[in-house]
């Protein structure tokens, strides 16, 4: 049964486990732009881990903790702990937790398939050919072109929340104690939530041209979006300041595991 504490605990490990795939995200982003290699997606980072000494060791802890991270959120989408609003505004936060609930069973499922059989991660596809494959079946559909378009507006809509948050600081609310937190702690949030934001955005426009032409190719994922900077003027360093955010998104995360103010209060 899962109680007030174990989905706190849950909750904890999970933006523990976020906030390293998001580190690792921004450290080969950096790699990218000041040393030719290559940008990689949350499952990328998550299979670089397999290369590590105890590789199979950190897989176990990662997805134990994506594992936590989406049950709590897939929590918040069903059971609603937090009690939020039944109105619009709520249903929409509601429905976004769901996604990204879904989203993190996925990546903590790469994670533990790793970790069981290290060399299973070879053959398998990355986010972008992921993304790719989704929306040419979505594009399968009837109105198809109408489907793609409208994960593109959720994404636009994600980017935009992004940075609002960012451009708010409301999100330090959210971290526990008497007095507010550091300003280090805020910025570092701020500038995360800004480079989560320009990457939303341009999955988002990838998307758009997709079903604008009803292509499949054009859709892309996290590690098409980080590559795509690095081919605009002054693309390198666009490129490094991404990765540096989301790099900062990762230890704010890490933060938040240890101080985020929980509320949990599970029905029944």
């Amino acid at each position: 049964m899962l109680t007030d504490a174990n989905a706190t605990l849950l909750a904890r490990l999970g933006f523990a486990a976020r906030g390293l795939v998001y580190l690792l995200v921004g450290w080969f982003a950096i790699d990218a732009a000041l040393y030719g290699g290559q940008a990689a997606d949350n499952q990328g980072a998550i299979g670089s881990l397999a290369g590590a000494p105890l590789g199979a060791l950190l897989l176990a802890i990662v997805a134990a903790g994506l594992f936590g991270y989406a049950l709590w959120r897939l929590t918040e989408a069903v059971a609603d702990p937090e009690r939020m609003r039944g109105d619009m505004k709520g249903n929409i936060k509601r429905a976004a937790h769901l996604v990204s609930g879904i989203a993190h069973l996925v990546l903590a499922w790469t994670a533990l398939r790793l970790a069981m059989r290290p060399g299973s991660g070879a053959g398998m596809s990355p986010g972008d050919e992921t993304a790719r494959d989704w929306t040419a079946w979505l594009l399968a559909q009837p109105l198809g072109a109408l489907l793609v378009g409208a994960v593109a507006l959720g994404l636009l809509v994600a980017a935009g929340q992004q940075w609002h948050r960012a451009w708010e600081g409301d999100f330090v609310h959210d971290l526990r104690g008497d007095a507010p937190a550091p300003d280090y702690v805020c910025t570092m949030g701020r500038i995360g939530y800004g480079a989560r934001g320009v990457v939303f955005a341009i999955i988002g426009i990838f998307f758009i041209a997709a079903a604008w032409r009803a292509q499949a190719s054009e859709a892309g994922g996290m590690a098409d979006a980080l590559a795509s900077l690095k081919q605009q003027p002054g693309g390198p360093w666009l490129l490094a300041a991404t990765g540096i955010g989301l790099a900062l998104f990762g230890i704010y995360s890490m933060i938040e595991a240890r101080f985020r103010r929980i509320h949990v209060d599970l029905p029944g």
